[in-house]
């Protein structure tokens, strides 16, 4: 979720630092920078002596790969009469669990309903 976090902040504003996510995620400002800190050792992010926060090629990676499920999930369940909101709360706990083979076939349905 953090690295998602960052991603969709990064489009929104120019520089992103912990206190967004904070914000953006209601967490505590300790927790955001022990994941933070845990992120950066792992390779996901880099953190200048700014406290300015970037995805790494990584921590992007896998950021894109949920983000997409996000938006795709939110948009098919809006397209089967769930609400907005609902299906953007939903979309937001499935991305992390979903299996490729089931999120594959979701978009492919919705590919062709499309056509």
């Amino acid at each position: 979720m953090y690295l998602e976090t960052i991603h969709v902040l990064s489009q929104e504003k120019e520089n992103v630092r912990s206190i967004d996510i904070c914000r953006k995620m209601g967490f505590s400002k300790p927790s955001v920078s022990r994941a933070m800190k845990n992120l950066k050792a792992e390779g996901y992010i880099d953190m200048d002596e700014e406290g300015y926060i970037t995805l790494k090629e990584k921590g992007l990676a896998i950021a894109d790969k949920i983000y997409d499920r996000h938006k795709t999930l939110t948009q098919y369940f809006v397209s089967i009469g769930v609400s907005e909101k609902t299906a953007e709360d939903d979309a937001c706990r499935i991305e992390h669990v979903i299996s490729d083979e089931t999120f594959e076939q979701i978009r492919k349905q919705m590919n062709e309903d499309r056509n």
